[in-house]
């Protein structure tokens, strides 16, 4: 068997948990910042987030060895 390929923009974007679940950044937090809150920016957009179960199995066939 040949190997899977990974799809290097997605393992720039994806981590696992120990647990095997697949976390990720928040968005909006790139550019414009200056008019975003610092409540915003440190409370709600700082924290990563775990990739919702209905986007999870496409995530995973771009991660085989995730």
């Amino acid at each position: 068997m040949p190997k899977l390929k990974t799809r290097k923009a997605a393992a720039k974007r994806f981590r696992a948990t120990g647990s095997g679940k697949i976390f990720r950044r928040k968005a909006f937090k790139n550019h414009m910042l200056y008019h975003k809150s610092a409540e915003r920016k440190r409370r709600r957009l700082s924290n990563i987030a775990l990739v919702h179960e209905s986007d999870e199995k496409e995530v995973r066939l771009m991660l085989p060895y995730l």
